[in-house]
């Protein structure tokens, strides 16, 4: 389970995210943002989790 700095910092993604695209919906959102967590969810090292879930989401809201 992803610590509670990790936690906030993903928290103020969505919040940063939400607020950059705002055309679209806060679900489609949230569920990149589960997906791309997904992805790094058993890596060992938890520091850069949240700037790679960003990298993903922005890339896949910038094809939508």
């Amino acid at each position: 389970m992803a610590n509670l700095s990790e936690q906030v910092a993903l928290t103020q993604l969505e919040d940063r995210l939400t607020s950059a695209y705002v055309d679209i919906p806060t679900d489609r959102i949230q569920s990149a943002m589960r997906s791309a967590q997904a992805q790094f969810e058993d890596s060992k090292i938890r520091d850069f989790v949240p700037l790679l879930v960003e990298r993903r989401v922005r890339a896949e809201l910038a094809n939508t």
